[in-house]
């Protein structure tokens, strides 16, 4: 299991969300502080805020993503082009190992009302998938980040520079 993996899993544990615990560890490294990580990323839980959308484990993975090859100039559209294909990609992989994207269709409970969330916790449903979907996300996005880089390797080769970044840095610091 990766560092990255296992500091997830960890985070779960200690009662963070499942965004939290997929975002946290990888904005840590690219410098964001732990802190400032567990804000960003809180308001994702449970499907966004237990609207039971998209899976936490999925958003958080997915600012991942964008940390990773997002822009930060407008003009930079090959930047924006890689980031959502890849996001695209990572979103694909995960349907295909759950069926699903969407936090309710993933744990077969809405959480959008008191009751729905208390039928979660009784039958421990975030402990019996939750925790699988932080260990897959994280594997994904390992799998994504790497084949990002390849992918912007390969454009930069052919004289297609996929960032506005210089000096070669692959990601810039926050």
């Amino acid at each position: 299991m990766s560092d990255k993996k296992e500091k997830a899993a960890k985070l779960f544990d200690q009662g963070f969300s499942c965004s939290q615990s997929v975002f946290t560890p990888y904005a840590v490294e690219l410098g964001i502080p732990e802190e400032k990580a567990l804000k960003l990323s809180q308001v994702l839980g449970g499907g966004i805020s237990h609207l039971g959308l998209t899976c936490g484990a999925v958003t958080g993975a997915l600012l991942v993503i964008s940390l990773h090859f997002g822009r930060s100039q407008a003009e930079d559209t090959a930047a924006k082009g890689l980031t959502y294909s890849l996001a695209q990609e990572f979103c694909q992989r995960f349907s295909e190992l759950y069926g699903s994207i969407n936090c309710s269709d993933l744990i077969g409970c809405s959480l959008k009302t008191p009751q729905g969330r208390e039928l979660a916790s009784e039958h421990d449903l975030f402990d019996k998938y939750c925790t699988a979907f932080i260990e897959d996300s994280c594997r994904l996005l390992e799998e994504i980040i790497e084949e990002g880089y390849k992918l912007k390797g390969q454009a930069r080769i052919s004289g297609k520079n996929m960032s506005h970044e210089e000096g070669g840095k692959d990601h810039e610091k926050i």
